[in-house]
């Protein structure tokens, strides 16, 4: 009985190894008004590929939004680089063959500018900071693996 249940595991598939994150853009799209104010939001787009047959269902997706240090400013030695802020979440990611289709991602944290001020003036703002987006990945028990990472750039999208 024990041998029939040590065949039937199987290897924990290396996330970092077999998926790839492809075809990325982002920026910051419009949040809407907020108390009067223009707001723009941070938004992610990719698609994954898989390099293995294997089924990856359930695929876990934790997107972890981070803001970078404004320019000019060096974190102090010992503390961290990037302040966190906000997460978008997917609990389930389909396939369809090895690719997923274009998955969209943005938080409800975002920037705001009073009035006159354009969504591309707060871009250009000195106290705009920059962000880091963080994507981490989790197929049935294993653990949160980080399978990339790209910085938006400063730019409204409208997806």
């Amino acid at each position: 009985m024990l041998g029939s249940m040590i065949t039937g595991c199987s290897a924990p598939v290396d996330l970092k190894q077999v998926l790839h994150v492809e075809d990325i853009s982002g920026g910051f799209r419009d949040g809407g008004i907020v108390d009067g104010r223009n707001k723009v939001v941070p938004s992610i787009s990719f698609r994954l590929r898989k390099t293995t047959d294997r089924s990856l269902s359930p695929l876990a997706l934790n997107i972890a939004f981070k803001k970078l240090p404004p320019a000019g400013v060096t974190p102090a030695p010992g503390s961290p680089t990037e302040e966190e802020w906000d997460e978008a979440f997917a609990a389930s990611v389909p396939f369809n063959g090895n690719d997923t289709g274009i998955l969209n991602f943005k938080i409800n944290a975002g920037f705001t500018g009073d009035a006159p001020q354009s969504r591309a003036d707060i871009l250009k703002n000195s106290h705009f900071q920059d962000v880091r987006v963080h994507i981490f990945a989790k197929h049935s028990s294993s653990q949160w693996t980080e399978i990339g990472q790209y910085t938006l750039p400063r730019q409204l999208v409208t997806q």
